[in-house]
């Protein structure tokens, strides 16, 4: 290993936590490098009230294949929830839908639950199909996707107030973390040709059993141990900087980049840099960006914590009305010994996001018992509400070329986060594949005729063993 290439991943997230892992597998010696004590990025827990509690709440689907693969890669497979067959429950405007997927040949596996799904009119549900074979069609390779809003492109395909509100809506804020009104159609068209109308299998959801900071955190940060990879927390980077040219082929034994932190400098033939987009270009050298990430903006998150003295669903998960955008049970990832602890998770919340967490709680517990009538006589133990203001960037029309490649101008520079340019809404999805282009570009920067440096870093070869899941 004396004569591998050294890669510094700075950031350890999900993005950080696979490219560092990627590079590993691929023969560098690895250092990441993190400012907070501990790994996940925004899929971090902590405890409160006797519980341990998510910042946020994260569910994946069935395509998510890099995800899964780095679920696999971690020891973390095992620990979370698979659907057999989509299936969400909403609870709105007092009524219950249900959106579930028969053993049929997409876009067919959705045509009943479509045609039966009662919270959008019957004249409007007619349509549904005829927009959902439209969307099918699609190609997002078009840039002109990124010109327009998903609503718009909605109501040309004649989508109705109450189709948007009740079903595109429901699964836009979720994924792309804006609703139809603000997100860009190549995002909107990208989750549902990908999620729903292309595989029939490919919209299950799952979820963790698991605290998120055990299932990412604590298992990446091990794994990435056992691959021989140095991990660094508590230790912020200010720069990084190149040490000479980085036009050209690489030098046997000459460190290319200096990575300049808090407690010290850290020589690199090449550097990953994970960070979000509204930081990573006070730590870039010049040169290093071909796009503006501080531009697109931020989308938030934030969750209303409610802990009940009684169980009031049986649901694992359920989509609601008003602040209840969706409703998850985590009680058996808490550790909660008594009652039922749900969390209200809004996306797209721009207009509670300030509001006081008394005020937030208030609306959520009155949202839960309209969604649960059980809980009209269940007590209340306690209540906790947890922002993130920079939750995701603000996938709107114009965001695409706002998204940076992973291989940067400078040689041995490369870029991972869920805003770059994976061609993925804001999801782990994104960072985890965002984390594997930029392993790939970095091993492909390191490669010389040096000895120890030949072909097994050939990186077209495939030598990761970190791989998508199938």
């Amino acid at each position: 290993m004396s004569t591998a290439p050294h890669v510094v991943v700075v950031g350890g997230g999900l993005a950080g936590m696979a490219a560092g892992l990627a590079c590993a597998d691929g023969g560098a010696r690895v250092t990441l490098l993190e400012k907070r004590a501990h790994l996940g990025g925004l899929t971090w827990s902590f405890s409160h009230d006797g519980l341990t509690m998510d910042n946020g709440q994260h569910v994946f689907l069935r395509c998510c294949t890099a995800y899964r693969g780095f679920l696999d890669r971690v020891g973390s497979a095992g620990d979370v929830e698979l659907q057999e067959r989509l299936e969400v429950t909403v609870l709105r405007r007092g009524r219950r839908a249900t959106l579930r997927r028969d053993r049929l040949p997409a876009p067919l596996h959705l045509g009943r639950s479509l045609l039966t799904y009662g919270l959008v009119p019957l004249a409007e549900r007619a349509r549904l199909g005829v927009a959902a074979a439209a969307l099918a069609r699609v190609d997002l390779d078009d840039p002109a996707l990124d010109s327009e809003t998903f609503e718009h492109w909605l109501r040309r395909h004649h989508q109705g107030p109450s189709a948007i509100a009740h079903l595109w809506d429901l699964i836009c804020l979720a994924t792309v973390n804006l609703p139809a009104s603000e997100a860009s159609l190549a995002m909107g068209a990208k989750v549902f040709q990908t999620g729903l109308l292309t595989d029939s299998a490919a919209g299950d959801i799952g979820w963790s059993r698991l605290p998120l900071g055990r299932l990412h955190g604590e298992r990446g940060r091990a794994a990435l141990e056992q691959a021989g990879a140095s991990v660094r927390t508590g230790e912020g980077v200010q720069q990084v900087a190149p040490l000479g040219p980085v036009d050209g082929p690489p030098t046997a034994g000459s460190p290319r980049y200096v990575v300049r932190t808090g407690r010290g400098e850290v020589e690199a033939d090449a550097v990953v840099v994970a960070l979000p987009h509204y930081c990573v270009e006070e730590v870039l050298p010049p040169g290093a960006l071909q796009a503006d990430p501080a531009r697109l903006g931020s989308s938030p998150i934030l969750n209303v914590h409610v802990h009940f003295d009684r169980k009031v669903t049986d649901l694992p998960l359920a989509a609601g009305d008003g602040l209840a955008q969706w409703v998850f049970d985590r009680t058996a990832s808490s550790g909660a010994e008594r009652g039922q602890y749900l969390v209200v998770s809004v996306s797209g919340a721009d207009e509670h996001i300030g509001r006081r967490p008394e005020d937030l709680g208030r609306d959520a517990l009155s949202a839960l018992r309209a969604m649960f009538p059980a809980s009209a006589g269940a007590g209340v133990l306690s209540t906790f509400v947890t922002r993130e203001h920079h939750a995701t960037f603000r996938a709107a029309p114009g965001s695409a070329k706002m998204r940076a490649p992973a291989r940067s101008p400078l040689r041995g520079l490369a870029l991972a986060g869920a805003w770059t340019a994976t061609g993925w809404p804001p999801t782990m999805e994104g960072a985890v594949r965002s984390g594997v282009a930029a392993a790939r570009a970095a091993l492909a920067a390191t490669r010389t005729a040096g000895p120890g440096l030949g072909p097994e870093l050939s990186v077209s070869a495939g030598p990761l063993r970190f791989q998508e899941v199938e």
